[in-house]
């Protein structure tokens, strides 16, 4: 489909020009550093400015989990406990293909790698507008099925409130070994840096949150691994003339939900597809929609309907927005499947919604925005294990091939020293002394 102009035939409805956001790497980089040099007073000093948040200790007590599982509806209880078994099994299942190697290039002469989890684990876990649920089992429990020994989780606290206790059930149940109460920038240096009650500092930092978190892990990155940059969530759609304009208004609006900056794009094959699709929006927005306060202007500045003429030139619209969530509601499943490339996730028929993925299906909500599905994958049981390799020379002169080729070329290159650690290898065979080139 590389050959095919990435641009749809018409447009039904155009997401509106928005300004340039507000540059937050200032902010973030004087946080950063002000956390660095003045550790958990400049964190209490932030999480009071940020969250009116200041508890005598951010750690959230073993008696206070307690309490907290203690009032979550024994059925909502078991519906996380079921995301949870298809979340495990699915990174175990991932996981299981990530198998040692050992090979033997050549007689005497062995290569491979170990599958090693990294050590400690920080699980960032938003709760601004919703206290979410599914992002602390994505993170937590996927880490703890890579054999991550500390995994340690944040979450905003309220005042008054402290964390709410369905966030708190939720990353217990999934195997957190550490619960703080704490959000935003504060959360992600304390947990990198290691400071004060937040023990020593973490290998690994992931999990979703705002433009100010995003960019607290671009700026921490190198120190610490990151797992990706997201930014607003992205739904697209790809829909025929099969497709129930009712659902395809549903699978929209519930993503944009999300926030009013969640773009929200349809592309069509049918124009009536497109405009009843319009039609079923503005009838749910103004028909009493939950969070139509927020899904509303989301749609309005963000959303799309973009028309089609064939199905390849919207693999190559598609493609080209290399979105983070992809419906395809259309005839013809497995051409759409093979043809499709750039996505973070994918479901294939009416039957498939983003928000089962989100929620409870197994597959990972840490997915790439921004185009960056052309590029990368989302957060997987992948994402905190580590492959380093290994070489195994039973004798030198097995290995008498890889000297002679090693001392050449860093002879070549000038690096002389290399080529004498190979050169004091060989065997007295009238191999030559290694001479810087002129």
């Amino acid at each position: 489909m590389r050959n095919i102009d990435p641009r749809p035939s018409r447009y039904l409805k155009q997401p509106r020009p928005q300004p340039s956001a507000g540059d937050v790497s200032e902010t973030v980089r004087n946080v950063l550093a002000d956390i660095a040099g003045g550790e958990i007073e400049a964190v209490r000093r932030y999480s009071r400015q940020f969250d009116n948040w200041d508890p005598a200790s951010f750690r959230v007590a073993p008696q206070t989990i307690a309490a907290a599982q203690a009032t979550v509806a024994p059925d909502l209880t078991e519906h996380i406990d079921f995301a949870l078994g298809q979340i495990r099994a699915f990174a175990a299942a991932q996981k299981a293909c990530l198998a040692p190697l050992d090979y033997e290039i050549s007689p005497g002469l062995r290569l491979g790698h170990r599958v090693i989890p990294v050590d400690a684990v920080g699980c960032y876990v938003p709760g601004g507008v919703y206290p979410l649920i599914a992002s602390a089992l994505m993170t937590v429990a996927v880490a703890k099925v890579a054999g991550v020994r500390r995994v340690v989780a944040c979450a905003p606290g309220k005042p008054g409130i402290g964390m709410h206790p369905v966030q708190i059930t939720a990353l217990a149940r999934a195997g957190a070994d550490e619960i703080y109460a704490i959000g935003g920038i504060q959360a992600l240096a304390a947990m990198a840096y290691g400071i004060d009650e937040f023990g020593p500092p973490v290998d690994v930092v992931c999990g979703a949150g705002n433009a100010f978190v995003a960019e607290a892990k671009r700026q921490l990155f190198g120190p610490v691994g990151i797992d990706l940059l997201a930014g607003p969530t992205e739904i697209l759609i790809i829909a025929d003339h099969t497709a129930d304009p009712l659902l395809l208004a549903y699978d929209l609006l519930g993503q944009a939900e999300h926030g009013t900056n969640s773009p929200a794009t349809l592309v069509t094959l049918s124009e009536e597809t497109g405009r009843g699709t319009i039609e079923a929006v503005d009838d749910l927005l103004t028909g009493g929609y939950p969070t139509a306060d927020i899904a509303s202007q989301s749609w309005r500045d963000h959303g799309a309907v973009m028309v089609c003429d064939t199905r390849e030139q919207a693999v190559a619209v598609s493609d080209a927005i290399a979105p983070e969530h992809l419906e395809v509601h259309a005839e013809d499943l497995d051409w759409w499947h093979d043809a499709l490339g750039n996505y973070g996730t994918v479901f294939l028929g009416p039957d498939a919604t983003v928000a089962y993925s989100d929620k409870a299906i197994g597959t990972n909500h840490v997915l790439p925005t921004r185009g960056a599905a052309r590029y990368t994958s989302g957060l997987w049981v992948g994402s905190f294990l580590r492959t380093p390799t290994y070489q195994v020379v039973d004798s030198p002169a097995a290995a008498a091939s890889v000297a002679r080729a090693t001392a050449a070329i860093s002879t070549a290159e000038g690096m002389l020293g290399h080529a004498l650690t190979a050169t004091a290898r060989l065997a007295d065979d009238g191999a030559p002394t290694p001479t810087r080139a002129t």
